[in-house]
């Protein structure tokens, strides 16, 4: 039967939430800190099953729902206040939306959908909000009115899922390349082109590749706020979901996995050419990438999203929760773009004038 858990303060009863500064679970209410290894110990001796067990009530069961959304939507109470909480297939950890007590739906991090391993949130809210105005701050073509009002809609902390991939490489590439030799005499120009065929063989090792396992999350927002370092990785625990959102996967491993052969033979490619130089051009002929002893594991990983309004429109930025490398898109101000565009025209033409007038 699936349950829930909501970790609780021993001290006053609040709940607690996991803070990133001291890798403790502690209570913004008494202040009290608690290692996570002593409360998960606390937690299983003062919790009985009949308090921590809930049979899952069907919301829909009045038949107002087709049963597609009867299967994607199910609902529990809260542990805290006894309201009702409904989720969607893929939430792992939420809030209540009477108490705001922080509650995990076990079911979606045990067994078969348990994460191997966790990185945990190093960037703290406060953090997030002031990288965020810092990310704005210099642009010069962002509007007067978004930078002068606090325009953050909402910060979420999420646990994204990712199944985290590792591999080595054999590969043997071919290229044609050329190099050019020009000289002259009295009466002609020559040219002279000479081809070669180039060879490369060799190994790579690709350690710990993430691609993002969630239908809701912008992959290219995840890429782009990329590396996670995993040394900073520990055994899955659901006390570092206190305090944040989390989802579980709905994309396999095995649907990742095209993802992760285009990103090894990309790279594969890059590295490779890279050694190719000294010939005036270099076309790839031939390619063969062996994948070998490939691993794949289940992880959660730290994002923040942040949105905010501008002219009825919503700008959505994320950031790397474990290094805080942030990217977005900013609303561009028309009048200052076109004053900039034609500032940049008159350079460019002075410029050519200068030179024209050097010339002749």
């Amino acid at each position: 039967m699936p349950t829930i858990t909501s970790y609780k303060c021993p001290s006053c009863g609040a709940a607690i939430a996991y803070d990133s500064s001291s890798n403790n679970l502690t209570c913004e209410y008494c202040n009290s800190s608690f290692e996570i290894s002593i409360l998960e110990e606390y937690s299983k001796l003062t919790t009985t099953s009949d308090e921590t067990s809930y049979q899952w009530e069907d919301s829909l069961s009045n038949g107002q729902w087709n049963q597609e959304g009867k299967e994607k939507l199910s609902s529990y109470l809260c542990q805290s206040c006894g309201g009702e909480i409904i989720t969607d297939e893929t939430t792992a950890a939420t809030r209540c939306p009477y108490c705001d007590s922080v509650t995990i739906v076990n079911s979606k991090v045990s067994g078969e959908l348990m994460p191997e391993l966790i990185v945990p949130f190093k960037v703290n809210k406060e953090e997030a909000e002031k990288a965020l105005k810092e990310f704005y701050g210099s642009k010069k073509l962002l509007p007067d009115s978004f930078r002068s009002k606090n325009r953050i809609e909402s910060i979420t902390g999420i646990y994204v899922p990712f199944w985290i991939f590792s591999c080595g490489t054999k590969a043997s590439m071919t290229y044609d390349g050329t190099r050019i030799r020009t000289w002259s005499d009295s009466k002609y120009n020559y040219t002279e082109t000479s081809h070669y065929l180039i060879s490369r063989k060799g190994t790579l090792s690709f350690e710990a590749i993430p691609i993002d396992g969630s239908k809701k999350m912008d992959d290219t927002f995840m890429e782009s706020i990329e590396p996670y370092n995993l040394k900073d990785a520990v055994e899955f625990s659901t006390a570092y979901l206190a305090g944040y959102f989390a989802d579980r996967y709905d994309v396999d491993s095995e649907s990742s996995r095209k993802r992760a052969n285009e990103r090894v033979e990309n790279s594969t490619e890059e590295a490779f050419s890279s050694t190719v130089y000294g010939y005036n051009s270099v076309i790839p002929k031939s390619s063969s990438i062996q994948v070998i002893d490939g691993s794949v594991k289940y992880g959660l990983l730290p994002v923040w999203l942040l949105n905010s309004k501008y002219n009825g429109e919503i700008y959505t930025f994320a950031m790397n929760g474990q290094t805080g490398k942030f990217v977005g898109r900013l609303p561009i101000d028309n009048k200052k773009y076109l004053t900039w565009l034609i500032g940049l025209t008159v350079i460019i033409g002075i410029i050519l004038t200068l030179l024209l007038f050097m010339i002749f």
